[in-house]
């Protein structure tokens, strides 16, 4: 049996259940990125939720990036505060709607 070491998502630091894990491209692939960081999978679709692939390519291609934005950073305080198995819907922003 091989045992996995706890992993701690960047954004809100908290360990990541192993069904919760999601890798994520800090530049995404179809932007030829090949980096990925693991992140909670609320915290993934949050990113996503948030930014395009260009933005994420351009400016939001690493932890520091995406921790410096404000939606990322309230998302980050609310989402400590709850359970790390947390599965909430995640709506893409009112900004990304309308393009």
């Amino acid at each position: 049996m091989v045992i996995q070491p706890d992993l701690v998502c960047p954004l809100c630091d908290r360990v990541i259940p192993h069904s919760q894990r999601d890798a994520h491209h800090l530049v995404p692939k179809s932007k030829g990125g090949r980096h990925t960081e693991y992140l909670h999978r609320i915290c993934h679709r949050q990113i996503h939720a948030l930014f395009t692939e260009t933005e994420l390519a351009k400016q939001f291609n690493s932890v520091e990036a995406l921790l410096a934005h404000p939606g990322i950073q309230r998302f980050a305080a609310w989402v400590k505060t709850k359970p790390t198995d947390l599965m909430e819907r995640t709506r893409k922003s009112q900004r990304l709607r309308t393009k």
